[in-house]
């Protein structure tokens, strides 16, 4: 599987290189809606649309100008082009400067289009929020982020994609699933365990375990498939629990490689990202323990 997917919104955590492994466990025209609750950056939103998998998409975001910002890209593209392209250009002399003040305006008024800016320039793409809620995050000073006309190409390849077929919700994830059916395939990558409390918050609010595995259960009991991104591995270290068996659901151990982060750190440490496949999805076919994906030139992936 080879292909290339827009993506415009750059978000650490994003399932951008692992799409295509994820992508085949789908099967071409069985789900009418695929429902993606914890949106981000909607990297398999993206990757499905681009191969024409379902006919139509809701993606939900508990953050509100991040479901604003997915609202502009569907259905007003060449509006938050400009204003990204005005906020870009606005950087110099002195770009450290300016993102601080652009960061103080979006903490005030919530511009979507600041939080594009925000994304683009900030510390690995990463999301960090204070305890009052307020985009903390510093900005990488090695660059100046995403240039317009990039962003633009990304931005519109998106839109093109999900124009007239993506719904965006904003709220809780047990609120979007409520009315799921089994038409639909809904794709969960919610925040990992450790990653939503403390001082370095990577999420306005974190999921409950309890939750989540309630909410699977449900998903079982009315008979909608679900794929889960979880946990996982990074070295030796482990990133949360392994679901319950009760919930039946196929792990696959999905290996994305080296670690960026610890590579410049002179370590040799890989990435282990667990997918929970719903046993409807198994159904029929042999399930790999592991999927290995690498990247060739010029962006396109390969799923071997």
């Amino acid at each position: 599987m080879r292909f290339a997917i827009p993506h415009p919104i750059p978000y650490q955590g994003s399932k951008r290189q692992l799409a295509p492994a994820i992508l085949s466990f789908i099967p071409r025209g069985k789900y009418k809606r695929l429902i993606e609750p914890f949106a981000g950056s909607a990297a398999v939103t993206l990757a499905v649309a681009s191969q024409g998998l379902c006919e139509r998409y809701l993606i939900s975001e508990l953050l509100p100008p991040l479901a604003d910002l997915w609202r502009e890209l569907v259905a007003r593209p060449e509006s938050l082009t400009n204003r990204y392209r005005a906020l870009w250009n606005s950087q110099q002399p002195n770009p450290q400067a300016r993102f601080n003040e652009i960061r103080a305006e979006f903490n005030a008024d919530h511009d979507p289009a600041k939080l594009l800016y925000l994304l683009a320039r900030c510390v690995k793409n990463a999301v960090r929020f204070n305890p009052a809620g307020q985009f903390n995050q510093s900005p990488d000073n090695r660059r100046l982020g995403v240039k317009p006309d990039t962003a633009e190409q990304e931005i519109w390849g998106a839109h093109r994609l999900l124009a007239g077929r993506c719904a965006v919700l904003c709220g809780d994830f047990r609120q979007t699933l409520q009315h799921a059916t089994e038409d639909d395939l809904v794709y969960l990558d919610p925040p990992y365990e450790g990653t939503s409390n403390g001082r370095d918050r990577r999420y306005i609010r974190g999921v409950q375990r309890d939750e989540l595995v309630q909410t699977l259960h449900d998903l079982n009991r009315r008979g909608v498939q679900f794929l889960l991104s979880y946990d996982g591995t990074f070295g030796a270290k482990p990133y949360g629990k392994p679901l319950p068996t009760f919930l039946r659901a196929h792990r696959v151990h999905l290996d994305a490689g080296r670690s960026t982060q610890a590579t410049l750190a002179g370590k040799n440490l890989k990435t282990i990202e667990s997918l929970y496949v719903s046993s409807g999805l198994c159904e029929g076919r042999r399930v790999p323990a592991a999927l290995h994906w690498k990247e060739p030139a010029r962006g396109a992936l390969l799923f071997e």
